[in-house]
């Protein structure tokens, strides 16, 4: 078995491995882009990037392993299981990562979606660590586990919550980010809004897809930062969704504002579909930020004081889905 050291030792080879971004590294990238149309090239780097910088640098590691108290191998290490998302690329790796780190071995369900870079990375620690296969198996089916981490949706909830209900778990479900504007914003500061609704197409559950605005907001600015998006007007399967969601507000005759790539509504729905911002306009701002904070659908609330702006696709270590602290859920496993 591989101890601390030599587990994070790996950890570190990997992240240097993604930041070279060498031949197999970028052939890999560029198949998975291929396959799935939502995964650009851009997107895969910038995942890529925030995965090497902020969960495999050598600091955040030793960091981790200390204020978890990894000195060595688990007692009884135990099989993991992790069904694996597939909205944004590589979305599972953190659970991948925990599981790891704390010495236990993972099995991972990889989405269909999003197959072939963590089938790679992982891939590559076996290359290069024969042994770390061990700790790391890939199956369609996850039988056998003595615990589960599965990420969905309300509906495939359901199912996870009935299938291991007799196992310690963690069931993420639907959740998705907000912001709260007051119409004081810099230009700098709408343009990373644009990054928080519009990196990976607004898939993630940390995009904002509903903006508060105070009564006699000037949407004006906020959509002319938005244009720094405009070619997905010329992605395929974005323009698609654009269309549609056009063609309903023109049939129902609803007022809609856009810059020709997003449409803004006034929706009281948090979810908003692909191509389209949700808004609000609010009296009272704490009142607003009270009902984001108890809402269990929020993963993330943007806004002067709050999350940056431009900072909500960026997640640090301990910024866990849906809040829930995955390294102490499998520190509990050792007790158990």
């Amino acid at each position: 078995m591989l101890n601390l050291q030599h587990r994070i030792d790996l950890l570190i080879q990997l992240g240097k491995y993604i930041r070279n971004s060498d031949t197999e590294w970028q052939s890999v990238k560029q198949r998975a882009s291929q396959v799935n149309g939502w995964f650009t090239p851009h997107f895969i780097d910038i995942s890529a990037s925030n995965i090497a910088q902020n969960f495999l640098s050598e600091s955040v590691l030793y960091q981790m392993a200390e204020k978890y108290h990894i000195g060595k191998l688990p007692a009884k290490p135990v099989t993991v299981g992790i069904v694996m998302a597939g909205n944004i690329p590589m979305v599972g790796f953190h659970d991948w990562l925990c599981v790891f780190l704390s010495g236990h071995t993972a099995m991972v369900k990889l989405s269909s979606k999003d197959n072939i870079l963590l089938t790679h990375l992982l891939g590559k620690l076996t290359e290069w660590e024969p042994t770390a296969q061990h700790l790391t198996l890939i199956s369609d089916m996850l039988k056998g586990c003595d615990a589960y981490i599965a990420t969905g949706s309300d509906n495939s909830a359901r199912y996870f919550d009935y299938y291991f209900k007799r196992f310690p778990s963690i069931i993420r479900r639907n959740r998705t980010s907000a912001a709260i504007l007051t119409g004081q914003e810099t230009a700098g500061e709408l343009e990373g809004l644009a990054d928080d609704t519009h990196l990976y197409f607004g898939l993630g559950c940390r995009n904002v897809t509903k903006i508060y605005v105070p009564y006699e907001y000037d949407f004006v600015p906020l959509l002319e930062a938005m244009r720094k998006y405009a070619d997905f007007a010329d992605h395929a399967k974005y323009k698609n969704n654009y269309d549609y969601q056009l063609a309903i507000h023109l049939l129902n005759n609803q007022f809609y504002m856009t810059n020709g790539s997003v449409l803004l509504s006034e929706t009281a729905s948090l979810f908003s579909p692909i191509s389209q911002l949700n808004y609000e306009y609010y009296a009272d701002k704490d009142k607003v930020l009270e009902e984001l904070r108890n809402n269990n659908s929020v993963q993330c609330i943007v806004g002067q004081g709050l999350l940056p702006f431009g900072q909500a696709q960026y997640p640090g270590w301990e910024d866990y889905a849906d809040g829930i602290n995955t390294m102490s859920f499998l520190q509990g496993l050792n007790k158990q």
